[in-house]
């Protein structure tokens, strides 16, 4: 049955609601989330033992470098248009989750997809509701 492959789906989605039904949390913290995501992709490829492929550690570190330079200028620019830019590295993690998902490479398929559905709705969220 698909619906029961989806699991990881219906968590981020109660994730997502717990998170932003009372309005968003702090323009620092989603931030900051920004950087730890691809952190936590470092932590799985290392563990997984997928990081020693050609190319995958940088890659991987080139995503880090990316989102948090995102995160920095979200922090760095007005309030106002910080919360645009940050919706676009959600995006656009979204968009790194949905490849790793294809790939199956450097993260379990299940938090591809936990992660892709909690970033994109994340980036929905920011985006309507600043």
């Amino acid at each position: 049955m698909v619906l029961k492959h989806r699991w990881p789906t219906y968590l981020a989605l109660a994730l997502v609601v717990a998170t932003f039904t009372d309005g968003l949390p702090a323009l620092e913290f989603l931030a900051w989330l920004l950087v730890v995501m691809p952190v936590c992709y470092l932590i799985f490829g290392a563990l997984r033992g997928e990081l020693h492929g050609p190319g995958v550690l940088m890659l991987q570190a080139a995503g880090l470098l990316g989102f948090g330079v995102l995160a920095l200028v979200a922090l760095a620019v007005d309030h106002g248009l910080g919360w645009y830019v940050l919706a676009a590295g959600w995006l656009g993690h979204a968009a790194w989750d949905f490849a790793h998902h294809r790939t199956k490479n450097v993260v379990p398929r299940a938090w591809a997809e936990w992660c892709f559905v909690v970033d994109l709705l994340g980036a929905a969220a920011m985006i309507f509701m600043s």
